[in-house]
């Protein structure tokens, strides 16, 4: 399997056997809808080996450590098992190491597939494949998503208490890529709009939707009000593209990512988290070819339910596959009434860069309370929506 891929589970109940050249410690996390774990005991690992459908065995330093599920015994409030792995000794990252997990048939031992994360390097933790049920069927995905603060990073990102002697308190899980940092007045203002370019651009300035549908260009805001009354406050952020050029299919990732009044990441939704700021934002899941008509990826947003300590949300495109976007024939995103499904503003993707990362468009609560839209259009190299934290705090 390579990163993002996912295939259908034949068989009821599945080993997810993870090896490494180094020891690993391996567990599995049970995840509602939300992403989180329901309590603590949905994170099942060597100190805690047994769970409702899930269970954990230790290879002893021998054999692989494996997980174990049974979907036909998995609660049906949980959609979604993590399997996790990080290196045993204190410190150690995955530079050098090269895990290997491998899925199988927990009752014949036939082996299903088997995927081995790429590019390792500062991570000290890894989810590395996920089941999930998917309309009314079970299957898998690769992931490969690195932290850089070990298990315990990951096991609170997903809702698990961990008690740390002398940790600060609430602290978030540290990603590879380091998020912005945070300003140090605790009661700032909502963050204002974007400052507009240096230099004029063509189509530049704000606009609104009196006249209809409202086509963007790049740097271009447009206010998200009718006749000076807000707009309906439930949305969704379309986003598409056409298959890489001579034919050979491209796996985008469209994610949105949450900020707060200082710039500071609140929460990303994407096809590893489909559900965040409990429903505000749903992310309609993972396209892997870009074929078809219509927007490849939806995310709805309600914006009437969006938190007040959420005032800023960036929506970007990766490549998860590694193909950079010169390789992709167009791609674009549409704003639309969930109500009506009326298409209100629309922002094609020109002059694409060799990059594998890009913001597409932002909206940017405002003092008054409404929402405006901003067509970005910035590429950077990230291949995954941890990699867009940072830009997307400064496209703020």
């Amino acid at each position: 399997m390579t990163p993002g891929s996912n295939i259908p589970l034949p068989a009821a109940r599945v080993a997810v056997d993870v090896a490494a050249p180094v020891r690993l410690d391996v567990s599995g996390l049970l995840l509602t809808g939300d992403g989180k774990v329901r309590s603590d005991d949905d994170f099942i690992f060597y100190n805690q080996p047994t769970g409702p459908g899930v269970t954990y065995t230790s290879g002893g330093g021998a054999a692989p450590d494996s997980v174990t599920v049974d979907t036909l015994a998995v609660p049906p409030d949980i959609e979604k098992i993590v399997v996790t792995a990080s290196p045993d000794a204190a410190g150690q990252t995955f530079q050098g190491v090269e895990p290997t997990a491998t899925i199988r048939d927990a009752d014949t031992g036939a082996a299903l597939a088997t995927f081995t994360p790429p590019r390792l390097g500062a991570e000290t933790a890894l989810v590395v494949v996920e089941l999930y049920r998917r309309g009314g069927a079970w299957k898998a995905r690769a992931v490969g998503q690195g932290y850089a603060d070990g298990l315990a990073g990951i096991a609170t990102d997903f809702g698990v208490t961990v008690e740390e002697p002398a940790a600060a308190p609430a602290a978030p899980p540290q990603p590879v890529t380091p998020p912005a940092p945070p300003m140090s007045t605790p009661a700032a203002p909502p963050m204002p709009p974007a400052p507009p370019a240096p230099a004029p651009v063509p189509g530049a300035g704000k606009v609104n939707l009196d006249k209809g549908r409202v086509s963007l260009q790049k740097n271009q805001t447009v206010s998200l009000v009718k006749a000076g009354r807000p707009l309906l406050t439930q949305v969704k952020m379309g986003l598409g593209w056409e298959p890489a050029f001579r034919g050979a299919d491209i796996d985008l990732d469209a994610s949105v990512i949450a900020y707060g009044p200082q710039r500071n990441h609140v929460d990303s939704c994407y096809f590893g988290k489909l559900t965040i700021l409990n429903g505000a934002i749903k992310h309609s899941g993972d396209n892997l070819t870009g074929e078809g008509g219509g927007d490849d990826e939806v995310i709805v947003v309600d914006l009437g339910r969006i938190p007040p300590e959420v005032t800023g949300l960036v929506f970007t495109v990766n490549s998860f596959s590694g193909q950079k976007f010169t390789e992709v024939a167009k791609a674009y995103c549409r704003l639309v009434d969930a109500a009506t499904d009326e298409e209100l503003v629309r922002f094609d993707l020109t002059n694409a860069e060799p990059q594998t990362g890009v913001m597409m468009a932002k909206l940017v609560r405002q003092f008054s309370g409404e929402w405006d839209m901003t067509a970005v259009g910035d590429f950077v190299k990230a291949r995954t929506v941890r990699n867009m934290v940072d830009p997307g705090a400064r496209a703020l």
